[in-house]
């Protein structure tokens, strides 16, 4: 039998729709909210009322980020759970925006995932209408009105909490942004952290944190942050030196995104940890 004939892109015409031959349409979100608004993420039915707690989906945590002279450093642990279940061990949690900024996602995975790569287009698509860069905080307004537009399914259970940086070009240095459920935008001074273990990374952070030095310190202090985190929030997982998995650590500068390789960060990861060990060792010496 002869394969079934595949309809040409946008529909019989093979034209493609209005929507997209509309001059000035910058933002990809609302180019995809005219075309077929059940593509965004937020906009998908749900049955009424909170999800059964058999449907529990992987959820995301911890991120923090911090500052230092020149740029920002974000870090994210690679644990995922759903209840008291480890869901995924290696998940990534810190993504690329654009070439000068991050992303990092607590809360719902699936849903968090999906944001960020709508937000990554949202960017792309907007410098290739506009031929510019976006500002910064143009940036995250975008990311704050995506936030606020999965807002029907964060009051059903599946909240996402991003937490944004990048570097400013026009202000030369690293800046920090922290959001909430409803879209709410906040910029944070020299470091944040969201998510379970957020808590504690932020006790940490406040400990450890020096923003006149530079980024092999703040590279540290987020390993340190972490580290602390996992200790005391079982949804937040350490460094796994048996397995070599390590948090996810990115840093933004003016020379732009950059990933730092896992090796460098177990490197940093020992020393942390041997450190602590020294301590404890001298505190229970009698």
């Amino acid at each position: 039998m002869p394969a079934a004939p595949v309809p040409p892109p946008g529909g019989p015409s093979g034209r493609l729709p209005a929507a997209f031959h509309v001059a000035g349409a910058a933002s990809f979100v609302d180019l995809v909210a005219g075309t077929d608004p059940s593509l965004l993420p937020g906009r998908r039915p749900l049955p009424a009322g909170a999800l059964p707690p058999e449907l529990d989906p992987p959820h995301a945590t911890t991120i923090v980020a911090l500052t230092y002279p020149g740029g920002v450093v974000m870090a994210g642990d690679r644990r995922a759970t759903a209840g008291s279940t480890i869901a995924h061990r290696e998940i990534e949690k810190v993504f690329p925006a654009d070439a000068h900024s991050c992303v990092g996602i607590a809360g719902t995975a699936g849903i968090a995932v999906e944001m960020v790569r709508l937000f990554q287009v949202e960017l792309e698509h907007f410098e290739k209408i506009e031929g510019a860069v976006l500002s910064l905080d143009g940036k995250a307004n975008r990311l704050s009105a995506m936030v606020r537009g999965n807002l029907g399914l964060a009051m059903q259970g599946l909240a996402v909490v991003p937490l944004f940086a990048g570097y400013d070009a026009a202000l030369g240095r690293g800046r920090i942004f922290s959001y909430d459920v409803t879209g709410g935008r906040y910029e944070e001074r020299g470091h944040h952290s969201v998510g379970s273990g957020s808590v504690f990374a932020k006790g940490a952070l406040k400990k450890l944190h020096r923003p006149t030095r530079g980024v092999d310190d703040a590279v540290a202090t987020a390993v340190e942050a972490l580290h602390d985190a996992a200790d005391d929030d079982s949804a937040t997982g350490g460094v796994d030196l048996v397995r070599g998995v390590v948090p996810v650590v990115a840093v933004v500068d003016e020379a732009g995104y950059r990933r730092v390789p896992d090796e460098r960060v177990l490197a940093v990861a020992r020393e942390v940890l041997a450190a602590r060990t020294a301590r404890h060792e001298e505190d229970t010496q009698p």
